[in-house]
């Protein structure tokens, strides 16, 4: 991996590079860097598989952390290619056009962090929350408790029993344990 750090910092002007095995990095890119950063490393460098696009809410820094993992099959690698970006503004360019699979890992971040990425197919449709009028459940600032007790009635915890107690009372009912 470290042959491939040293192409793509010599190209582009990265942030930190984090080498995790022999066959997995992580790279910190400038958001105005990631097209191309990613286009780079699918044309030339071979990574043809986007394996996921995640996001991590630092509320503490006020920035959204994006995850792009690639994977390149030829040489057994995965690159991450984190990205950070302003809470308050929360929006992305989109890279649909060069994984067409990133479509629907951005419209899950729309939904779940509202991240936005502007011309991104169906951003702004109902993907899996239909009807919710709260802020992004994934955000850390969604109180969980507050949404849970407001949505849903009260129930009583269920009775749990030490299971060698309870086997002896159901295989020997009577005797006392």
């Amino acid at each position: 991996m470290k042959d491939l750090t040293d192409r793509l910092g010599t190209l582009f002007s990265l942030g930190d590079i984090t080498e995790k095995r022999d066959d997995l990095a992580f790279v910190s890119v400038a958001p105005d860097l990631l097209r191309a950063v990613i286009t780079h490393l699918r044309d030339v460098e071979g990574f043809t598989h986007l394996v996921l696009l995640t996001a991590v809410d630092w509320i503490e820094g006020g920035q959204f952390q994006l995850t792009y993992l690639v994977h390149n099959r030829t040489r057994a690698r995965d690159i991450g290619l984190r990205v950070f970006i302003d809470r308050e503004e929360a929006t992305m360019a989109g890279i649909h056009d060069l994984w067409p699979t990133a479509a629907t890992y951005q419209r899950e971040l729309k939904e779940m962090f509202g991240i936005d990425f502007p011309g991104s197919p169906r951003i702004d449709e109902e993907f899996i929350l239909e009807g919710w009028t709260d802020i992004p459940p994934y955000r850390r600032d969604f109180d969980t408790k507050k949404y849970a007790e407001e949505t849903y009635f009260h129930r009583p915890g269920r009775e749990t029993f030490d299971p060698a107690t309870h086997m002896k009372d159901k295989l020997y009912p009577g005797e006392a344990s």
